[in-house]
Parts: structure tokens; C-alpha cells; sequence
């Protein structure tokens, strides 16, 4: 049924949320800021509000990386700068990995099927760090980094930059793995080939973002794609 398969990798195969936490505080202290859990809440709040507003063409990549620590500081009333938070973070989230439950056996049982693709919002430089770090880069056929491809997902003119870049491609013989309904299942529809979002947390699901399936784990993916 499938032979082309797109990854997300933040929180799909990557726990980002764990890499986030670390590298979050470390950043914080590097700039005066005490990390309290109730400060790094709000940050990934904050943060995630952004990507979204990203994702919405409300404001580039550039906008988001400061202007979340601008928005974060402004609010709290902290005297920190965010330009020096930002490049530090960047630095602290490229050391070091972590996986997602299952993916170090998934990837190699999915490279040996299928043709493997990455798709992903992150920061080039970041994504390129962790995808060293991990050594899973050897899995993917190709990787599409949205910095790279000049669009981000869940517009259409990102998947279509992809789509040129693979031969005999066909989107009924394609699918999109992520845990992001704005921007992989919302990314997948408006490009037409099959979504699954990995949902291990059982969050609400959008009516207006219907995926074609829905997992709670990554080993239920073998279930879906043979």
C-alpha cells in the first residue's frame, strides 16, 4: 500500500521535550534567568504559540526564535536578553539525544521497507546536530529540513519541494508519521497523501484536522503499513 514514508522527528523520534527541558534551563542560567519548573512551563507554552503562529505565516522563523524569549521575558518582567538566550539554547539543544519509545527499532525495520523521508519544521542547525548525535541519519533516504526547503510545514509548497526531489513519486503511496495535528496531519491533507498522528499522550483530536489514523505507540506502526 505504501512505499514513501515522511517522518517527523520532534517528538516522533526525538523526545524533544526532554532535550528541550535541559537545554532550556541551561540557557536560562546562561543569561541570569533561575529556571523554576513554573518558568520552563510557561516557556514551552509560550514557545509552542509561536511555532504555531509560524506555521500560520504570522511570523518567520527568525521572528520565533527571539521573539519568544522577548515575549517570555516581557511577561514575567525579567531583565535577560533574548537574543544571547536564543543562541545559547540553540547550542545547549545540539548536544545529546534522546529517543522516543521504540524508535531505534522502528528505523531500521522502516529503512529496509520503505523509503524513508524526514520532514521536519526544526532549525537546520539543530536538526543536523541531533541527527549526528544519534547516528539515525543513515535511515532516511532523504532529508527535507524546512529552513532548507524555504517553506515550512503545513504549507503545500513544502511538500512540494519534496515531492520534486523523488522519483516516481506518488502521493497515493505516501504517508506523514507525526505527532503535530497543525503541522504534519494539517501538512499531509493539504498535500494529499495519507496522515498518522502518534499520539501518546491521548490528546483531543480536531474535527477539522482528521488524520487517517491515529497511534498511541510506534510499534503500532508496523500494524498500518504492511
Amino acid at each position: 500500500m505504501f512505499r514513501f514514508v515522511f517522518l517527523d522527528l520532534d517528538d516522533t523520534i526525538l523526545d524533544f521535550h526532554k532535550a528541550e527541558s535541559i537545554a532550556i534551563a541551561k540557557a536560562f542560567r546562561s543569561v541570569g534567568v533561575e529556571p523554576s519548573q513554573d518558568i520552563i512551563t510557561r516557556y514551552s507554552q509560550v514557545n509552542k504559540m509561536h511555532w504555531q503562529m509560524l506555521e500560520r505565516g504570522e511570523l518567520t522563523r527568525e521572528e520565533v526564535l527571539v521573539q519568544r524569549f522577548s515575549y517570555l521575558f516581557r511577561e514575567l518582567g525579567l531583565d535577560a536578553d533574548p537574543q544571547t538566550c536564543q543562541e545559547h539554547y540553540e547550542d545547549f539543544l545540539c548536544i545529546g539525544h534522546y529517543f522516543i519509545e521504540g524508535a531505534q527499532e522502528l528505523l531500521p525495520w522502516l529503512s529496509s521497507r520503505f523509503r524513508l523521508y524526514l520532514a521536519s519544521n526544526g532549525t537546520a542547525k539543530v536538526q543536523a546536530a541531533r541527527l549526528k548525535s544519534s547516528g539515525i541519519g543513515k535511515y532516511f533516504t532523504e532529508l527535507f529540513i524546512s529552513q532548507e526547503i524555504g517553506f515550512n510545514k503545513p504549507s503545500v509548497e513544502f511538500f512540494k519541494r519534496c515531492f520534486s526531489r523523488i522519483p516516481d513519486f506518488d502521493p497515493k503511496e505516501a504517508i506523514i508519521i507525526g505527532d503535530s495535528l497543525t503541522s504534519d496531519i494539517k501538512g499531509g491533507i493539504h498535500a494529499g497523501i495519507s496522515t498518522c498522528w502518534f499520539n501518546p499522550s491521548a490528546q483531543p483530536g480536531n474535527p477539522e484536522i482528521p488524520c487517517d489514523y491515529e497511534i498511541r505507540s510506534l510499534y503500532q506502526l508496523k500494524d498500518i503499513l504492511l
